[in-house]
C-alpha cells in the first residue's frame, strides 16, 4: 500500500500537490492539527520538491491554499460555534492551552498570530481561539495571511535538503559528505531549539524543563549556536558543497 501511495504521487503532478494542500490543510485544522504528525509528513513531500519531481512554487501555492483553507474554517468555526466549543468536554483537556492562547492574543492579537503560526501545538488552535474571542477580521488577515505565506516553504525544507542530498552524484566522497550534512543538520537544529527554548525560559513547562533550566540554558543555548554556526560555515569548504548547492539552486529556480 505504502509503495502504491508513493508510485501515485511521484507520477501524478496532480495528485502530489493535491496532498500537499491536503496536508497542510489538516495540519492548519482546529484540533485536527494537534494529533496530525504533519511535520513528518511535509518533511516527506519535501522530498519530492528536493529530487524535482514537483516545483517548488506550485507546491508552495498548494500549501498557501491548504494553510489558509484550514485556518479560516477553523476562524469561522470558533466565531459560530463559540458557545457550544466553551462547553464541550473535549476541549477541556486543552483548557490550559486555550487559555494561554486567549490571554495572548488578547495582549498581542497580531504577533501572537504570527508566530503561532510556526508553533505546532497552538498552530491549529489560534484561528479557533480568534474565532471565539470575535477577533475583526481586519486584524487576523495580515499576520495569518503573512505566517502562511512563508510556513509551508518553511516546513518543506528540511525534506527539499534531505531530497538534494539524495540527488548528490555517487563520488568517493560524497557518501560521507550526506553524513556530513545530516549532523550539520542536526547541529542547526539544536542550536535554533535552544535558544527557543532559553526564550522561551519561564513560560514553557514540559518534561525537559527540569533538565534545561534557565540558568543552564544561559550558556548551554549560546554554546548551541556558536557550535551550529561553526558547522554551517565549516561544510561550505568541503569539496562536494558546491555540487549540493548548485543541485539546490536548481530547486528554487525551476
Amino acid at each position: 500500500m505504502e509503495a502504491w501511495v508513493q508510485h501515485l504521487f511521484t507520477q501524478s503532478l496532480e495528485w502530489a500537490l493535491f496532498a500537499v494542500a491536503l496536508v497542510t490543510f489538516l495540519e492548519s485544522l482546529a484540533l485536527v492539527g494537534l494529533l496530525l504528525p504533519g511535520t513528518v509528513l511535509m518533511a516527506s513531500l519535501g522530498a519530492l520538491v528536493g529530487s524535482g519531481q514537483i516545483g517548488l512554487y506550485p507546491a508552495w501555492a498548494a500549501g498557501l491554499v491548504g494553510c489558509l483553507l484550514g485556518d479560516w474554517i477553523s476562524y469561522g468555526i470558533g466565531w459560530k460555534f463559540q458557545g457550544p466549543l466553551h462547553r464541550w468536554k473535549y476541549l477541556k483537556k486543552y483548557q490550559g492551552l486555550l487559555d494561554k492562547t486567549e490571554h495572548a492574543l488578547w495582549q498581542h492579537s497580531m504577533f501572537t498570530i504570527l508566530v503561532g503560526r510556526f508553533v505546532g501545538p497552538t498552530r491549529p488552535l489560534i484561528p479557533l481561539v480568534a474565532g471565539m474571542l470575535e477577533l475583526p477580521v481586519r486584524k487576523f488577515l495580515p499576520p495569518n495571511l503573512i505566517g502562511c505565506v512563508f510556513w509551508t516553504p518553511l516546513y518543506l525544507m528540511p525534506g527539499i535538503l534531505a531530497g538534494v542530498a539524495i540527488d548528490v552524484p555517487n563520488a568517493d566522497q560524497s557518501s560521507g559528505f550526506k553524513w556530513l550534512l545530516l549532523l550539520v543538520a542536526l547541529a542547526v537544529w539544536l542550536g535554533v531549539w535552544l535558544c527557543w527554548r532559553w526564550w522561551r525560559s519561564g513560560k514553557t513547562q514540559d518534561w525537559v524543563s527540569p533538565l534545561l533550566t534557565a540558568q543552564r540554558l544561559r550558556w548551554l543555548a549560546p554554546l548551541g549556536l556558536l557550535i551550529a554556526v561553526a558547522a554551517f560555515v565549516a561544510i561550505q569548504f568541503h569539496p562536494m558543497m558546491p555540487t549540493f548547492r548548485h543541485l539546490l539552486g536548481r530547486v528554487f529556480l525551476s
